[in-house]
This record gives structure tokens, sequence and C-alpha cells, in this order.
């Protein structure tokens, strides 16, 4: 199995949303992949409640079968079309794939 995780930091007031509304509308996006995506088992999107100057303010968790689902996901339409809006709302992305056993 794969996890895949993204953190993001994001700006505030594109194209007039706050960042809690930027990352509701990226919480819907990522959500309707659930079903869709082939590979792709378990997917969480979580919108910070912590606010420190530390924190991220948003996180996606995945799971997926393999690598190359999770290089499916990566170039799948489903995942494409989010990309451009998560690029410009997003001052600063982290990201981790792991596998385990």
């Amino acid at each position: 199995m794969i996890k895949h995780i993204v953190f993001w930091r994001l700006r505030d007031g594109l194209n007039g949303l706050s960042r809690e509304q930027i990352a509701r509308e990226m919480q819907a996006k990522f959500e309707a992949m659930v079903g869709v995506v082939p590979g792709l088992h378990h997917l969480e999107f979580g919108i910070d409640f912590n606010a420190s100057d530390d924190a991220a303010h948003c996180a996606l968790y995945t799971e997926f079968d393999s690598r190359e689902a999770l290089d499916a996901y990566q170039a799948s339409p489903e995942h494409m079309a989010v990309v451009p809006f998560i690029r410009s709302a997003r001052t600063e992305r982290r990201v981790v794939d792991y596998e385990v056993p």
C-alpha cells in the first residue's frame, strides 16, 4: 500500500475567496475523486483549526494500491482538473509518499 500525504499553506483572498472557502473548494474537488479514480482506496481532506504560524492550512491523506496507481492518479483527468486551482491558491506545498508492506 502507498500513502500519499500533502500539506498546503494557502493564499488569502484569491478571487475574493477566503482561505477557508479555498480549502472547502479543494476538499469538495478531492472528495469527488473517491470511487472514480482506480486504485484510490482512501481519501481524507482536513482543514486546520490550529491557526498557528507553523501550521499548514489543509492536508490531503490518500492510500493507493501501488506506486503505479499513485502515478495513474497523478496523471488522471480528475486530478489534472484540480491542479490549476491548487497552484493558484497555494503559497507552499509539502508532500510525502511512502510504502507500507
